[in-house]
């Protein structure tokens, strides 16, 4: 890090831009995709594609500022909080949709069904009887506005079998990145490169157990097409299997950059920036284990 007192202003970049392409195109794929239209798988690769390439553009660019030494601790202290808010963010992201969960789950399936002396339920879906499964409230044979058949499931996903094992992983995920960071600040090169790859491995077996569930879901009935428990659990699961992916990425340039000598014992924001993302998506699969598999 410089010892320059002169706070750096960064030279305007076209990145941002190239990352609201990215997005918009996954999501614009995304929504086709959920319609039928054909290409909209096609855009969600490609958008996503972009947004890789941005983070890989956008962060190398940092990188080599970092290293050419014009960031000083101001500098540092900025990156600290720019990643705190970006964390908060995300904590708001995800405390919508799970949010949208307890709504659905708590006020508006029971008031479906029912509850409260709903006058109006046989208006709304006659003969609906309310229950937090999708095979509780999904009635066979019924549509949805676009004539797509809605799907009835055979059997829901077994919070102790992929969804329990994927816990261990990522809560053994955090325990491995966190001797890694140990490794740094007491300067063991090996020890920290043998964390990390500890550490991305398990993120990688997570998201291939991920895979692997979503095929047995589909196998066994459970799509998007579901009701609401099939429209929210894909929804939580797989934001927060995108947030690991984004993850596993992040790590895998901490670990080139590891190689390369980028951090010492008392510089290495980059480093704890990653951490606190990991650690975020740790706890956020907790929250999912808990509410969306379990109870």
């Amino acid at each position: 890090m410089s010892k320059e007192q002169a706070y750096y202003v960064p030279h305007g970049t076209y990145w941002p831009i190239i990352g609201s392409i990215g997005i918009a195109t996954l999501f614009v794929g995304f929504a086709n995709q959920m319609h039928g239209v054909e290409w909209g798988g096609p855009a969600m690769v490609l958008g996503f594609a972009i947004i890789v390439f941005m983070m890989f553009g956008w962060l190398g660019q940092v990188v080599n500022e970092s290293v050419s030494g014009i960031y000083n601790s101001q500098v540092d202290r900025s990156f600290r909080w720019g990643m705190s808010w970006f964390i908060f963010s995300e904590v708001m992201f995800f405390a919508a949709f799970f949010g949208a969960l307890f709504y659905a789950r708590q006020l508006s399936v029971p008031w479906l069904g029912g509850a409260d002396n709903n006058i109006y339920t046989p208006e709304l879906w006659n003969g609906f009887k309310a229950g937090w499964d999708a095979i509780a409230f999904t009635t066979p044979g019924a549509t949805l506005q676009s004539g797509t058949e809605v799907s009835v499931p055979t059997q829901l996903v077994n919070a102790w079998g992929l969804p329990a094992l994927n816990t261990l992983l990522l809560l053994l995920s955090g325990v491995t990145l966190t001797f890694a960071h140990h490794a740094l600040r007491t300067g063991h090169r090996k020890q920290i490169i043998g964390w990390l790859v500890a550490t991305i491995a398990l993120g990688v077996a997570f998201l291939g157990f991920q895979i692997t569930e979503y095929g047995h879901a589909y196998h066994d009935g459970l799509k998007l097409t579901s009701g609401i428990y099939g429209s929210t659990f894909y929804m939580l699961t797989g934001f927060h299997g995108f947030h690991v992916t984004v993850g596993v990425i992040m790590l895998t340039v901490i670990l080139y950059r590891i190689q390369k000598g980028h951090f010492t014992a008392d510089n290495h924001f980059g480093f704890e920036g990653v951490a606190w993302y990991w650690h975020f998506v740790d706890v956020v699969w907790l929250g999912l284990f808990i509410f969306v598999y379990w109870l």
